[in-house]
């Protein structure tokens, strides 16, 4: 899609008090899932993720397809596209705040794009070196529904095995698209360097091609941008860097 705006922001739109309430909850609830056995470890489509890499694999960080080519660097056995820990909850209280800014920015964006159903939020946590390498959060055509699990059935489906993340129990969620991303930077820039949510807007943008979106790096700031565009999270060289997403999701575009 050629959009006129790629992303509409907000400033503080969080107070530093409920940023580090939820940064308290969210560190909790990692700990609470560790010692339950729950893996913190993140992943993206359930592939390329740390976790699942051999000893000394070689982070995607901020390099494109071609100049990891360009280093003869095999971008599926000695890549991992992200270093980060997360965790799945939901609270009224910060829906109440986003799904309004949500429709703000989905009309001021002249976007008006049909969503329903915003998911659970995830908490993520960037230490030093932790990074997410270029990604999409979901995809825009029917391709990209989430389907329905059915215990003993899906396992024998060949996109099963190879992308589990389309598969959910959530009735809410099936048949839709991810449309809408929503982040939150959680953390007091002071804290930390590096860890810039950066975006590429595609070859052939009358803009620059990579944009670092430091508009947001003001604690408590929320930037709201279509899902199917390509960004990042450059690593985080000192400090850590908290941060909460949401999605919004509908049917495909028709």
């Amino acid at each position: 899609m050629d959009l006129k705006n790629k992303y509409y922001f907000f400033n503080k739109q969080l107070t530093s008090d409920n940023c580090n309430s939820i940064i308290e909850y969210g560190l909790k609830k990692i700990e609470n899932n560790k010692s339950k056995g729950v893996s913190s470890q993140a992943i993206t489509w359930n592939l390329n993720h740390k976790g699942g890499q051999k000893a000394g694999p070689k982070p995607l960080k901020h390099l494109t397809h071609e100049q990891l080519k360009k280093n003869n660097i095999n971008i599926e056995k000695d890549t991992y596209v992200r270093d980060s820990e997360v965790c799945f909850f939901s609270d009224k209280s910060i829906y109440d705040i986003i799904i309004p800014k949500v429709n703000e920015a989905n009309n001021r964006s002249n976007w008006k794009w049909n969503w329903d159903y915003i998911e659970p939020l995830q908490f993520t946590v960037y230490k030093p070196g932790g990074f997410y390498g270029w990604h999409m959060d979901g995809r825009s055509d029917h391709n990209g529904k989430y389907r329905q699990y059915l215990p003993g059935i899906s396992e024998q489906e060949e996109i099963y095995k190879t992308n589990k993340f389309l598969y959910t129990s959530n009735s809410s969620l099936v048949g839709k698209i991810r449309k809408i991303s929503v982040t939150i930077n959680l953390t007091d820039p002071v804290n930390y360097e590096g860890g810039n949510l950066k975006f590429d807007f595609g070859p052939h943008s009358s803009k620059e091609r990579f944009y670092e979106c430091k508009e947001i790096r003001p604690q408590g700031s929320m930037i709201v941008f279509p899902s199917f565009l390509y960004h990042q999270i450059t690593p985080v060289t000192k400090g850590i860097r908290y941060s909460l997403v949401a999605w919004c999701v509908g049917e495909p575009f028709k």
